[in-house]
This record gives structure tokens, C-alpha cells and sequence, in this order.
């Protein structure tokens, strides 16, 4: 299972370096978010890119992260293939001048991935000219990583840097296939070839890849985009002054969940339905679940599992027609069961609460407390919780499922019921498709919530997992 739990939490916390990124932008296909920029003429062979990205949707189609272009057949493109693989390649007039398809594919939606482009066409070794580093690892000197491997020719000039071709971020200017996700701490380096090593680092304790700060030149036509202004989320933080526009971005766009502070989210590899061809959705930044399944129950589960800790969460149905909804969590044990043969979070050995009955609508939050040291969870409507319920006093509580096939690893979940419709919006804290009244953080300052989380009980995302056990 692919969730931070089982994956190291990689490219989230650090214990050795003070660096903090503190935003990242959130592209969503269906809404044909980009940013772009005209190009002015500069080193057209020697340059270095560098970015971070976290994925929230893996399915067959295209999805096209980074992009200088003239038209569909003279172009420089960094592009996911599906579920194949991803690939990074330059054709002009139809020739291949450069490419690099992988061998597997980047499936994982609940971690951050970090990679450089460098490229200097000057080198007069073939194997020096074109480097790929992902999470500080250069694949390039990695024997059958990538199933195609074609250098560019001595002294070659790529579409980067044409002042004829358009650079586009999260859309491809040539294409209508977008990227699903976050990306930040965008560096774009001009005049010179960098390695990963320049913008991040493994961490002593754990080893796991980590950013730092970028501290050398940015060149003449260099950028560095960190998406901290909400107002404009395409200024440039170089110097150079290469400020991109935004489109059909705005500042609800803007993201607090970022490679050194890795929220959850819905995991795009855990969706189940009562036929494994007909998933759920998931949409703007995998904080939207919606049913797609006619009267069948279909189930969402989180990114990040907890074995130990206090932890808050809120909901809310999208929609207008009270559809049947489950909002709950549920022990790793029995995932496998949720969703399925037309099931639902309440199934097994999960807990859940219905949202479904007429006093809850798209007008009123959910919030819920798990509260695994004690093996409690806690359900409340607009701030007040049911059945008398305290978590912060440790009352009137539901039990958490134990024994049978649980494991000890919790999962907040989701489910609904498809007749009409059924949408639900969840908030882990790091990212809302629209504005909050009240905007609320946890004790740590972490997350973003339309109420408090109750006394003791933090947002679901990496530094507080560190700090808490998790």
C-alpha cells in the first residue's frame, strides 16, 4: 500500500537542515490551470530546472507537468504517460533530438518527488550532456531505468530559452492535458548545469531526500517561483524580475502542503467500489470525493495512516440532496473490505458516523476527533460534537476498532452512496478548494479549518506526526 506510513514519509521532514518551504500551488486538469511565460533568447544549452511535485490523480491519461513549445511539433516536454511511465523529450519538426522514457511509472499519490533537469549540449561526452535526477538520485547512470535514453547532439540548442517557444508550468501550451497536483519551489537556472545536490540533501537520520535552499546565480533569464504570495502566484523571487501569468489560477490555488510539511490527502491508489472498474473521483488536489457509481457505495481512504496520536478532520457534502454519506475511520486491517461488493466505511471492523440524515447538508461541517491513544473517535456537527461527546476531556467517545484482522494502523475515510449524486469535500489542513470563515489552525499553527480542532489534537500531516509518534 502506497501511504506514507509505508514509504518513509520521503520528502516531508527533516532533521538536520532548517529549510522550510512554506507553499506550494495546486493544478487541477478540469479547471485548465497553467502558469505561462514568453521566453526571451538566452542559453539555448545550457540550463538546469528543479522542482518539486506531489500527484493527485493516477489514471491512463496524459498529464503534462512542464513545457517550452512552439506548436505540437517543436517542443521540450516533462510529461507523466498514464500508468506506463514518464518521459521527458524534445521533437522538433517530428525528429527526436532528445529523450528519456522510464521503465515505471511515478504511481505514488502520497509522497513529494523532487527532480532536476540539467542539460549542457556543450559537453563533448554524449553521457554528460543531459542529467535527470529524481529525489537526488541521477537515473541517467542508472542501467535500464529509462527504456529509451537519447542524448542531444554536441553544441544542440533545445526549445528552453527560445524566445520563439512558450514556457508553460502544469499544462502543456501545445496540448489540453494538464497536470493533477502540487508543485513547488520552482527553480529554472540559466547558463548553467546543476545537479540535485545543489537543492537538496539526505537527511543523517533518516536518509530520505530533503530540499535546501538554492544559493547560487540564477543567470539572465533565470526564475524562482515559491507560490508565498496568494495574490500572485506567479512572481518570480529571483531577482530577474521573470514573472509568469497566471491562468485561470487564483488564490485559492495557493497550498500549505509542501515537501517539508506533507499533509494528507485522499490516496488516488486507495478507492473502492462494487466493481473495480468504476472508482470513485477525486478532484482539486484529491480534496473532493464524488460517487460515480449508481446505487453503489464507493469509499475513499486518507494518504496517511496513524498508530498513535490525536488527530482532526473535517467534511462536508457538496451537494443539495442529502445523499447517503459516511464519514469515519477504520483500521489498515480491514481496508480491503470497505467500499466493496456495494459495502461501506461502516462495514468490518471500520467505525463510522452517516452524515446522511436530514440534519446534516451541505451547509454544515463535520468535524471529527480520532483520538488513537486513547481508541476513541468523535463526530461533531458546526463545532458541536454528538451523544454529549468531550475529546478533549476524553468523553462519551466511540470505540476504535481493535482485534479480528486490525493491525493497530487507523485510516480516516469517506464513503457515499450514489442515487443522486454524492460529493463530499474533506480537509486534512492543507488544502481547501474555497475559503474558510474562520481559517483555524491547530496548536502547532498547522492546518487550515473552518473550527478549532478540539484541545491536544493536530492536523494529519508529517511534522506532527513526527512529533507525535504517528
Amino acid at each position: 500500500m502506497e501511504v506514507l506510513q509505508r514509504t518513509a514519509n520521503r520528502g516531508s521532514i527533516s532533521t538536520d537542515t532548517a529549510y522550510e518551504i512554506g507553499n506550494s500551488i495546486k493544478f487541477e486538469t478540469a479547471n485548465t490551470e497553467s502558469l505561462t511565460k514568453s521566453q526571451t533568447a538566452s542559453n539555448r544549452r545550457t540550463w538546469t530546472v528543479s522542482f518539486w511535485f506531489k500527484k493527485t490523480k493516477v489514471d491512463s491519461a496524459l498529464q503534462y507537468i512542464f513545457e517550452a513549445g512552439i506548436n505540437s511539433s517543436t517542443l521540450l516536454s516533462l510529461f507523466v504517460n498514464g500508468t506506463t511511465d514518464w518521459r521527458i523529450y524534445e521533437y522538433v519538426s517530428g525528429s527526436r533530438n532528445l529523450a528519456f522514457y522510464s521503465t515505471s511509472p511515478l504511481r505514488d499519490s502520497a509522497a513529494w518527488y523532487h527532480i532536476v533537469i540539467a542539460c549542457d549540449t556543450t559537453q563533448s561526452t554524449a553521457a554528460n550532456r543531459f542529467k535527470i535526477y529524481l529525489n537526488g538520485e541521477d537515473l541517467t547512470a542508472v542501467s535500464g531505468y529509462f527504456s529509451t535514453a537519447a542524448y542531444p547532439a554536441q553544441n544542440y540548442e533545445t526549445q528552453i530559452n527560445n524566445s520563439n517557444a512558450t514556457l508553460s508550468i502544469g499544462k502543456a501550451p501545445t496540448a489540453s492535458t494538464n497536470f493533477c497536483g502540487y508543485i513547488s519551489e520552482f527553480n529554472f537556472i540559466d547558463g548553467l548545469m546543476k545537479d540535485a545536490e545543489d537543492f537538496g540533501k539526505y537527511d543523517s537520520a533518516s536518509n530520505i531526500w530533503q530540499p535546501i535552499e538554492y544559493t547560487g546565480s540564477y543567470g539572465n533569464q533565470g526564475y524562482f517561483l515559491n507560490f508565498a504570495d496568494s495574490g500572485d502566484l506567479g512572481d518570480d523571487e529571483s531577482g530577474n524580475g521573470k514573472d509568469f501569468t497566471e491562468n485561470n489560477i487564483a488564490a485559492i490555488d495557493q497550498s500549505t502542503d509542501t515537501p517539508t510539511n506533507n499533509f494528507a490527502t485522499l490516496n488516488n491508489l486507495q478507492k473502492f467500489s462494487g466493481t473495480s472498474s468504476n472508482n470513485p473521483t477525486h478532484t482539486e488536489g484529491a480534496t473532493i470525493h464524488t460517487s460515480t457509481l449508481d446505487d453503489y457505495w464507493q469509499t475513499s481512504i486518507a494518504t496517511i495512516g496513524v498508530t498513535s496520536g490525536k488527530w482532526y478532520f473535517e467534511a462536508r457534502i457538496l451537494d443539495d440532496n442529502t445523499p447517503l454519506v459516511m464519514v469515519g475511520v477504520g483500521d489498515e486491517g480491514d481496508i480491503p473490505t470497505w467500499g466493496l461488493n456495494n459495502g461501506y466505511l461502516g462495514d468490518g471492523k471500520s467505525v463510522s458516523y452517516s452524515s446522511g440524515s436530514s440534519a446534516y447538508t451541505h451547509a454544515h461541517t463535520i468535524g471529527m476527533a480520532v483520538d488513537v491513544d486513547n481508541g476513541k473517535v468523535y463526530w461533531a456537527k458546526d463545532n458541536t460534537y454528538i451523544s454529549s461527546g468531550n475529546p478533549a476531556g476524553n468523553a462519551n467517545g466511540t470505540a476504535l476498532p481493535t482485534g479480528g484482522v486490525c493491525n493497530g494502523t487507523y485510516f480516516i475515510g469517506v464513503s457515499g452512496y450514489k442515487d443522486d449524486a454524492a460529493v463530499l469535500q474533506v480537509n486534512f489542513g492543507g488544502y481547501h478548494a474555497n475559503s474558510l470563515s474562520s481559517a483555524a489552525s491547530d496548536a502547532n499553527g498547522y492546518g487550515t479549518f473552518e473550527f478549532a480542532p478540539p484541545s491536544g489534537f493536530y492536523a494529519l500531516c508529517t511534522k506532527n506526526l513526527a512529533e507525535y509518534g504517528g
